[in-house]
């Protein structure tokens, strides 16, 4: 398959091959199979978040013991690790200079 430029930013959860605005914090070569299953792991923290915010008003639970917060904690982590995998290699480098690039030892 062939792989096109798309554009990402992790905010707004947008995915788009027309970069405008702030929406290319992050650029990404990838098939439409690969942007199929980063649609899907953004829908996945959307839901997450639906989750963390019925969670929040739950006063005596605490943070470090909330299946929903991890759920959304370790979908955010393996969104970036396709983002990272996907990346451009300038994007690579940025990540790795700032610091954010998924800690993966086949990276």
């Amino acid at each position: 398959m062939e792989k096109k430029t798309y554009y990402v930013n992790i905010a707004s959860q947008e995915i788009s091959q027309i970069p405008y605005g702030n929406n290319a914090e992050y650029t990404i070569q990838a098939t439409d199979e690969e942007v199929f299953l980063l649609r899907e792991k953004f829908n996945e923290i959307h839901e997450d978040d639906i989750g963390t915010f019925v969670r929040a008003h739950i006063p005596f639970v605490q943070y470090h013991q909330d299946p929903e917060n991890d759920d959304y904690d370790t979908d955010l982590q393996d969104a970036m690790q396709m983002i990272y995998q996907l990346a451009t290699p300038q994007t690579k480098q940025a990540m790795d200079e700032s610091g954010i690039s998924p800690k993966n030892e086949n990276n």
